[in-house]
């Protein structure tokens, strides 16, 4: 995948000497996004289909867990901005993660699944800011684009290898034993990990700083003279904007697949999880080109104008779920989430890259964007769990469609281009080029 690409990450690792190989990276994304979906929706459909839950029931822990998970979301990027053990941040929420996963699959009670799917949230918070991290610290900012691509691409391509995977034990055995794919998942994650070389990390460009001439390339005074402090969340206007538009986003997006997967759960309910499986599988297998698409066009194009297209695509696709409950219908609508998450996913970490340039606060950015992001997702949990109670799905599907509306308005009116002017100026530092957190 991507050969131009790799042989350009190849050679730049050749020229640090350090031992960083790209596929160690690619293998991170994989195999994380493994970890990842072998929990996220199916955890709604079994709790709905197998333990009997109401929708209410199910909402409720939904977003307690997600606001625990939000309470900490931007602490967590601060502590990755100050720590340079990256690698080991990610481990241990592996551990933490594989954990929680065995209890659900033990004890699929409204306590115990509160409790672990809270220690979920909270250790989730950890992936996207510290891979992002990495990758900041391992590529030079010139070949960022394309590498948050590629990671995105690979993130996709895990998402898809899980999704059937777990569509296949859920046939098999049953849908609990999904959640058993959790802890061996996390397991190879681990090692992926650790095959990155510490030394390979170059920790000022892992959270924004760029080295001046002459610095040490791992901290230092330098470093600490040119962090802008934590009150750069409030003074980034663009950043603000951006942050409501993810809000809005992840409010009309994160209720649509688990509320799909329902309803397929519901007309057939000995497919549910294969079903379920169909849909992230569809999804995903739109993301994979879309992220690599987005990763080479995005220095060209801009990064505004393709985040337009992204959120387009999700109020009509909100609307296209009310027109038929056929099965055929509503997994192929689901192909449609690949163009507009897809786009949203593989741009996020690169604007707000673009937007702290020079700050050294990429992670409490990542972090603070994450918490928006989780705000929006806790909450409709919630509200759309009690919209499905009282008024049905379609409704739920309109009041989900109406915010993708809202979010993509702010989008187009408030948020600026964050790309450099120039390709010639992705890789000149804070002391040539202002920030536009500035």
């Amino acid at each position: 995948m991507a050969d131009e690409s790799e042989g350009r990450e190849t050679a730049v690792a050749g020229e640090t000497g350090r031992g960083f190989r790209p596929g160690s990276l690619d293998a991170v994304n994989f195999l994380l996004a493994d970890v990842r979906g072998a929990l996220g929706p199916y955890l709604n459909v079994f709790l709905v289909t197998q333990q009997h839950w109401s929708q209410s029931e199910v909402g409720l822990v939904t977003s307690l867990a997600g606001w625990l998970g939000l309470a900490v979301q931007t602490p967590i990027g601060a502590a990755i901005d100050a720590t340079h053990r990256k690698r080991e941040a990610i481990v241990l929420a592996l551990v933490v993660l594989g954990a929680g996963a065995l209890c659900i699959y033990l004890f699929p009670a409204f306590w115990p699944v509160l409790i672990a799917n809270a220690l979920i949230a909270v250790v989730g918070d950890v992936f996207g800011p510290a891979v992002a991290a990495l990758t900041l610290g391992l590529v030079p900012q010139r070949m960022l684009a394309r590498r948050m691509g590629r990671n995105a691409a690979f993130d996709h391509a895990g998402n898809v290898a899980v999704a059937a995977l777990a569509g296949l034990v859920g046939w098999l055995f049953s849908q609990q034993a999904v959640f058993l794919l959790v802890p061996v998942f996390a397991i190879l994650s681990s090692l992926a990990v650790l095959s990155i070389p510490a030394a390979a990390i170059d920790q000022r460009r892992a959270r924004g700083v760029e080295a001046s001439a002459g610095g040490e390339a791992n901290g230092g005074a330098g470093d600490r003279e040119k962090v802008s402090g934590m009150g750069i969340l409030v003074q980034c206007r663009p950043l603000r904007i951006f942050g409501i538009c993810a809000l809005l986003f992840h409010f009309a997006n994160a209720p649509l697949l688990p509320l799909v997967g329902q309803k397929l759960a519901a007309a057939h309910p000995e497919w549910a999880t294969v079903m379920m499986s169909s849909c992230i599988i569809a999804a995903q297998l739109v993301m994979l080109p879309i992220a690599i698409l987005v990763g080479r066009t995005a220095d060209r194009l801009g990064r505004k104008p393709i985040l337009l297209v992204g959120f387009a695509i999700l109020p009509l696709r909100a609307v296209l779920y009310t027109l038929s409950d056929d099965s055929a219908w509503l997994i192929g609508v689901q192909l449609l989430d690949g163009v507009g998450a897809g786009i949203f996913t593989a741009l996020t970490p690169l604007v707000i890259a673009d937007l702290m340039r020079g700050t050294g606060r990429y992670n409490l950015a990542f972090g603070a964007v994450a918490t928006m992001q989780g705000v929006g997702a806790a909450t409709s949990g919630f509200v759309t769990g009690m919209i499905v109670d009282r008024f049905g799905y379609s409704a739920a599907f309109l009041t989900a469609g109406a915010m993708a509306l809202i979010a993509l308005a702010a989008l187009f009116l408030g948020l600026p281009e964050t790309a450099p002017a120039s390709p010639a100026e992705a890789g000149v530092g804070p002391l040539e080029e202002p920030s536009l957190a500035e």
